[in-house]
């Protein structure tokens, strides 16, 4: 077999492949056995058909595009091997010769991966990340996690403030007309939270318990419900009860309650001290490695063709669908409550598929231009952090990929990602009041 490939426009080209006239003859054999055993022809038990009695009663055609199928996924996976092409979608095949007793000749225009022109991707500046943990940072995740232990507690006297829970009654109206949906009774509503309608929760701060009160506000325009977009309602409204979040006070119990290492209050916020600085760390450096990416992929130069960027947004439509589901929705019912249809979510995603693309090839170009591979030793590692984080064997995560290319590429990118911040020149940056 040969292959040629004659680069077009663009990225795309022509690649001609000649099959061998033996091979040719071989699947026209292949092809004749497997439809002579489908025909009945009088005079001979089916599958019996003589060869030239088949040729002069029947349309040959079939053979030769049986015998197509046949040659052409092997003749063209062979073709990209010879030429040392990396197509990026399926080619569009044009057979020029298939006959008895010669070759089999076909072109394929294929589009394939562009070429990648690398700009400055080392000593890029980028702005160093704040990694030491202030004393408000600390006690602002102490305070965050004793709310979590806080008891709802009911406001025997005061009034309504910013935090606080209400129990309410409301009907609402526009134009003097009740609407459906505007009227609840016992309705818990935590004021500052934002769920009801702009300017709902800020009018009730300051009454008291049993107090009635007319509350003023105008509907969105954006509102989910046409008929009351951009109009003004008012909720004739009584509060039953209010209640307060009681949070209760850092003792060593306590302490313990939320680290079980901890035995005193001291011992709580130096653990949660080493915690917090360690994930500051991790985002500080994360954030300096995307500044890094995001330079790195800027300063490269590709013409992305336009099936890679659609084959991405195929990739990103599937991950959306799989978020919506967890909140159980299917993509029909979420294309009905939104309103956008598949080609509109796409057009949207567009300008991050093309991003992930071009990120994608710039990172990878950067592995072949300094030579950076995944050794065993990296592979088995990932492996053994993925068995720790995820707690089952190295064993069933190998069964489960089936082989380890997937990790072999991710070490390899990350190995990519390490090099562009490790090169780079860091900036301090504005440090917020």
């Amino acid at each position: 077999m040969t292959a040629t490939w004659e680069k077009k426009e663009g990225n795309e080209g022509l690649l001609t492949v000649t099959v061998p006239a033996e091979k040719v003859n071989k699947a026209l054999d292949q092809a004749f056995k497997k439809v002579v055993k489908q025909i009945n022809v009088p005079g001979f038990r089916k599958g019996k058909v003589p060869r030239p009695i088949f040729e002069q009663r029947f349309d040959v055609e079939a053979l030769y595009q049986d015998a197509i199928d046949i040659l052409l996924p092997d003749a063209y996976g062979e073709a990209i091997d010879e030429t040392d092409i990396k197509p990026v979608a399926q080619p569009e095949v044009s057979v020029t010769q298939i006959e008895k007793g010669k070759d089999f000749i076909f072109e394929a225009t294929v589009t394939v991966e562009p070429e990648v022109k690398l700009g400055d991707y080392k000593g890029l500046e980028i702005e160093k990340q704040e990694t030491e943990l202030s004393d408000d940072e600390l006690q602002e995740a102490i305070d965050h996690s004793l709310g979590h232990l806080a008891e709802m507690v009911v406001k025997e006297d005061g009034v309504v403030e910013n935090g606080d829970t209400v129990n309410i009654d409301f009907s609402g109206s526009v134009d003097g007309e009740e609407f459906e949906g505007g009227q609840a009774e016992g309705y818990d509503l935590e004021i500052g939270s934002g769920s009801f309608i702009p300017g709902f929760e800020e009018q009730l701060e300051g009454m008291k318990v049993d107090e009635e009160k007319d509350v003023v506000v105008t509907f969105p325009e954006e509102y989910h419900a046409e008929e009351l977009a951009g109009k003004e309602a008012t909720f004739k409204t009584k509060v039953n009860e209010i209640k307060f979040k009681e949070v209760p006070e850092l003792t060593d119990e306590i302490a313990n309650e939320l680290d079980a290492e901890a035995n005193t209050v001291d011992e709580y916020k130096e653990n949660l001290r080493k915690r917090l600085a360690e994930q500051k760390a991790t985002d500080a450096e994360n954030v300096e490695k995307e500044e890094a990416i995001t330079k790195a992929t800027d300063n490269t130069t590709i013409d992305i063709p336009e099936a890679m960027v659609n084959t991405e947004l195929d990739r990103m439509v599937s991950e959306f669908a799989q978020r919506i589901q967890q909140q159980g929705l299917d993509l029909q019912t979420y294309f009905q409550i939104s309103g956008q249809d598949e080609s509109q979510l796409r057009e949207q995603m567009k300008d991050d598929a093309e991003q992930r693309v071009k990120t994608n090839l710039t990172l990878t170009a950067i592995a072949e231009a300094e030579k950076i591979e995944a050794t065993d030793e990296d592979i088995d590692k990932e492996l053994e952090k993925m068995s720790k984080q995820f707690n089952i064997s190295v064993e069933d995560i190998k069964n489960t990929l089936g082989n380890t290319d997937i990790i072999k590429n991710d070490v390899r990118i990350q190995k990519v990602i390490d090099l562009l911040r490790d090169n780079a020149k860091f900036v301090e940056g504005t440090k917020e009041d």
